[in-house]
């Protein structure tokens, strides 16, 4: 990792910016795929398929008979530990629901607000290098809270036209109503328009490489909602003389085992720390079975000195990293002050890898700096707010001059006449 001390603000983007294409480069490819999903359906799916993942299948549902045998050939150990995760993940995702909202603005007048499930949701679980049952958790579970009525999920499959065991266990256990053979950008534009088989959703989510974020980012041209742009991993760790490097360490490589495109950034006001942070990561790397990707992500990856808390607090709020972990003696200020981060994980016995699996908090999360405006998956994700209002007699005489002169001031004639014709009938 390129180490960095006191850093000039204006080399800040430069120094922060992350290991990713650009959109334009991207988004020929992602259109071009796109186009033939549309006016092709199926056909171009498997196409697609053949040449992305080199597989022909024959079908892209999995049925129910090979949802039971995969879950038969996980271990009762890990069926056991996914249940676990799952029971936290319900407990603090149920606790986010909200009661009806109602009040009396003008005697007369009543309005509320209540929350409706989306009807069709799309979860897209990544299964490349690595197969992320656990996403399948995050996104599931919410949405059967949400009491959404269709959660369709796809999955990219292997070489042997397969789904990871896991996945397909875990999507049984949290309520998938169905599962398809099918990743990358094709799955996102299946979902979009739908096809013979795969139905199309209200909204899509999920992480993904840069094609799905691009595609993700496509669909909402054409009246797909999605949780968020989520690309490639990132975690920020904000440490000083308190934390210990080997667990500092152990985090930044968590990150960047997920691919050759994530990126981990230590922001630290030891020097001493940086030092050791980086003997560990030499040593730590080694035995990871993802080497290769992990050495290649932290070649993209910083670890920065600077003066004080208020500067890096500063650099982090600019960065506005998916994963922030503070191990710092005086942890209150970045807690109290953070204003981007999608999850923040606190204390040097917080590892990112308990949100990412069985703490109950969501791990998908806006990346590349869209925590600045996004948040991660929650309750509310799954759900859409309807407002109610019912306005009596009293409350018409009430309101319905304000009514009148605002229309007629805005030259809205049909509006104001809406209202002048009760008032006349009650007058």
């Amino acid at each position: 990792m390129k180490k960095i001390y006191n850093p000039d603000k204006k080399d800040w983007s430069e120094i922060l910016k992350r290991p990713t294409q650009t959109v334009e480069n991207i988004e020929a490819t992602v259109n071009e795929i796109f186009n033939d999903v549309q006016r092709r359906g199926d056909k171009s799916i498997f196409k697609y398929t053949a040449f992305f993942d080199g597989v022909n299948l024959e079908d892209l549902l999995v049925t129910s008979e090979e949802i039971n045998r995969a879950s038969n050939l996980v271990p009762q150990e890990l069926k056991i530990a996914i249940q676990t995760a799952k029971g936290n993940i319900e407990t603090f995702h149920s606790a986010q629901k909200t009661e009806r909202v109602s009040v009396t603005t003008t005697k007369g007048v009543q309005c509320w607000q209540e929350k409706r499930p989306i009807q069709k949701v799309g979860l897209y679980i990544p299964g490349g290098t690595a197969p992320l049952f656990s996403t399948v958790l995050m996104l599931a579970v919410p949405a059967n809270i949400a009491g959404c009525n269709e959660i369709v999920l796809c999955s990219p499959p292997n070489k042997e036209g397969k789904i990871a065991n896991e996945i397909l266990y875990t999507a049984q256990l949290c309520g998938v109503t169905k599962v398809f053979k099918v990743g990358g950008i094709q799955a996102i534009a299946a979902m979009t328009f739908g096809t013979e088989t795969i139905p199309q959703v209200y909204k899509i989510f999920g992480p993904g490489n840069q094609y799905v974020t691009v595609a993700k980012q496509l669909a909402t041209k054409y009246g797909v909602a999605i949780d968020m742009p989520a690309g490639p991993s990132e975690l920020l760790v904000v440490a000083d003389d308190t934390a210990k490097a080997s667990y500092v360490a152990s985090d930044l490589l968590s990150q960047a085992e997920h691919g050759a495109d994530s990126q981990v950034i230590l922001v630290s006001t030891s020097k001493q720390l940086i030092d050791d942070v980086s003997s560990e990561i030499e040593q730590q790397i080694k035995s990871l079975p993802r080497l290769d990707l992990a050495q290649k992500a932290i070649e993209n990856s910083k670890l920065i000195y600077v003066e004080n808390h208020a500067i890096a607090l500063d650099m982090i709020n600019e960065y506005a990293p998916e994963h922030f972990i503070v191990c710092t003696e005086n942890e209150d200020f970045y807690v109290d002050n953070i204003a981007n981060a999608g999850s923040v994980f606190i204390g040097n016995y917080t590892p990112e890898s308990a949100g990412d699996y069985a703490s109950g908090t969501n791990h998908t999360l806006p990346t590349n700096g869209f925590s600045k405006s996004y948040s991660g998956v929650n309750l509310d994700s799954f759900t859409k707010s309807i407002t109610f209002q019912k306005i009596s007699k009293e409350g018409i005489l009430n309101i319905g001059n304000t009514i009148e002169l605002m229309a007629e001031a805005e030259g809205l004639q049909a509006h104001k006449n809406a209202v002048t014709l009760r008032l006349k009938d009650l007058q």
